[in-house]
């Protein structure tokens, strides 16, 4: 129940994000969410490979819990990313073609 708990927030603010900048909105969730459990597997992957005898110790809720940061990690830097870039690419709003034909008083 708690995670789908993380994953319906993980979507929800993907979803903003997309909102915000006029994207796909239930695109970018659902790529929120996937990029979730990509990151989860990939740390998962990289215990088992470099750490079998913890593997065969631990039960699979004890590798889950340690790699859920991983994941959850790998959506903050997506986010961020997506944030920053399309934030550098959106399109000014200075109305300066608004000012053309007005006085220096006007303005």
């Amino acid at each position: 129940m708690l995670g789908l708990v993380l994953l319906y927030w993980i979507g929800k603010y993907f979803y903003r994000l997309a909102e915000d900048y006029e994207k796909s909105k239930w695109g970018y969730a659902i790529l929120g969410v996937v990029v979730y459990y990509l990151g989860t597997f990939i740390f998962a992957m990289l215990i088992a490979i470099f750490a079998l005898d913890f593997l065969n110790d631990e039960s699979d809720l004890v590798i889950s819990l340690i790699s859920l940061p991983f994941g959850i990690l790998s959506c903050y830097l997506l986010y961020k990313y997506f944030e920053k870039t399309w934030e550098a690419n959106a399109p000014k709003n200075d109305n300066i073609i608004d000012q053309i034909g007005k006085s220096g008083e006007d303005l």
